[in-house]
């Protein structure tokens, strides 16, 4: 499969970069192909890990139903958002992935995808509670999996300006 390259090669992150931004990032907005082929894209809370990205939610709903049409989604992070009105732009930050979604069948990988989801978003909670928050909610929980098939990072130009001048001193 083709993915378009970037135009703003200049402007494009590195491959440890965009780890940083996932690693780092609490939400993103997961687009998937909904009702009636129009775009539906959710916000969502996530977990990369080992290079892929892991989602929870419930068995039913639009995004289930999306999923189970087709697996092809896409998920996007904004590390940066910052409005320069001055010269009406933005100095932005962020990742769109590219790949395959499926929903997590087998209890012992669903368990070990949710304790992943569990301790980014709860580290100093206890395994003891954290346990028993994961067993209490295991029945309607749904977690899927997404297989990144192409990524990239972009970032403003005048971040981009900002790096090269610091690197100037």
């Amino acid at each position: 499969m083709i993915f378009r390259e970037m135009r703003q090669k200049k402007q494009e992150l590195s491959r440890q970069e965009i780890a940083d931004i996932l690693h780092k990032g609490t939400s993103g907005v997961l687009a998937l192909l909904g009702d009636n082929d129009y775009p539906y894209a959710v916000p969502i809370s996530y977990v990369y890990d080992d290079g892929k990205i892991y989602f929870h939610g419930a068995k039913s709903g639009h995004k289930i139903d999306a999923i189970q049409r087709t697996e092809k989604a896409s998920f996007c992070v904004i590390d940066k958002d910052l409005v320069v009105p001055e010269e009406y732009t933005t100095y932005f930050r962020s990742v769109i992935a590219f790949g395959q979604i499926r929903i997590i069948e087998g209890d012992l990988e669903k368990r070990a995808a949710i304790e992943k989801l569990a301790i980014k978003y709860a580290p100093e909670d206890t395994a003891a509670s954290r346990d028993h928050a994961i067993n209490s909610g295991w029945k309607p929980l749904c977690v899927l999996e997404m297989t990144i098939d192409h990524i990239t990072g972009k970032e403003a130009i005048g971040l981009v300006k900002e790096k090269e001048k610091l690197n100037r001193l």
